[in-house]
C-alpha cells in the first residue's frame, strides 16, 4: 500500500498563528500528528508537506503519481488561482480530497471558485482541522474500494 500525500499551499505554515479569528490556534504541526494518529494515517502512512511554492506543490503532485495511492490537498489560495495545480491533479489516477479549514462558501466570493474542485473527487471545507482527519478516511475509503474492484 502507498501513503496518502497530504498536501498544503500557501500560508498554511502561518497556522496558530494567523488570522486565529478564521483559522484558530491549531497549528500545521498539530494537524500533522493528528493526521499521522489517525486510523486512516496508521493504515496508509502519510506524506505530509507544505510549501508556499506553487512549483513545489506541483511537484509533489508528480511525485503522488508514482508514489502515492491518494492526495488530499489544501492549496490555500492557489485553489482560486492555479490552472497549474489544476492541471497537475488532472494527471493523477487515484482519489483526490480537496480540503479547507474554513467555509469558503461563507467567505470572500473570490474563495467561491476553486480550479481544485474541477480535478477532486470529494470537498470537504468548514469543519476546521477535523476536516483533514476526515479527508484521509475518504481518501482510505476510496482506494480500498478502488484496490478491491
Amino acid at each position: 500500500m502507498k501513503p496518502i500525500f497530504v498536501l498544503n499551499g500557501s500560508n498554511l505554515n502561518l497556522l496558530g498563528q494567523r488570522e486565529t479569528h478564521i483559522y484558530g490556534s491549531t497549528t500545521l504541526a498539530d494537524i500533522e500528528a493528528m493526521c499521522r494518529d489517525s486510523d486512516a494515517g496508521r493504515r496508509h502512512g502519510i506524506e505530509f508537506r507544505q510549501s508556499n511554492n506553487e512549483g513545489q506543490l506541483i511537484d509533489w503532485i508528480h511525485e503522488a503519481r508514482h508514489a502515492g495511492d491518494a492526495i488530499v490537498i489544501n492549496a490555500g489560495a492557489f485553489t482560486h488561482t492555479s490552472i497549474a495545480i489544476h492541471d497537475a491533479l488532472k494527471t493523477f489516477e487515484g482519489p483526490i480530497i480537496e480540503l479547507h479549514i474554513t467555509n469558503v462558501h461563507r467567505r470572500e466570493s473570490f474563495r467561491h471558485h476553486s480550479y481544485i474542485s474541477f480535478a477532486a473527487t470529494g470537498v470537504i471545507c468548514g469543519l476546521g482541522p477535523d476536516g483533514y482527519e476526515l479527508a484521509l478516511e475518504a481518501a482510505s475509503r476510496l482506494v480500498g474500494k478502488a484496490k478491491a474492484a
